[in-house]
């Protein structure tokens, strides 16, 4: 996979600004308990959890659970932290 060029977006100011608040979801099995685990893989991952914006929402049959979280982080680094934590979570099925 080539990595993303940013440096347009950045002329433009457009794109990612760090330091910042930014938002992610994770998807997976309704069983784990996410909207509980998910935020605290993020402050293992040395993340601002901000823990007043967690909410879910489970799929129609009820056998996943999509949960959204916002955080603060100082650069792309700790923001591609946060992918990686919980991508590596085997309950996680993918994050956005």
């Amino acid at each position: 996979m080539n990595e993303i060029d940013f440096s347009q977006a950045k002329k433009d100011g457009k794109g990612f600004q760090f330091p910042g608040e930014f938002e992610i979801t994770a998807m997976g099995s309704a069983s784990a308990n996410l909207p509980v685990h998910v935020p605290l893989l993020l402050e293992r991952a040395g993340l601002m959890v901000l823990h007043e914006t967690v909410k879910h929402r489970q799929s129609g049959e009820g056998n996943f659970v999509s949960v959204t979280v916002s955080f603060r982080c100082d650069n792309r680094e700790q923001y591609d932290a946060a992918h990686a934590a919980l991508r590596a979570d085997p309950d996680i099925r993918f994050t956005l």
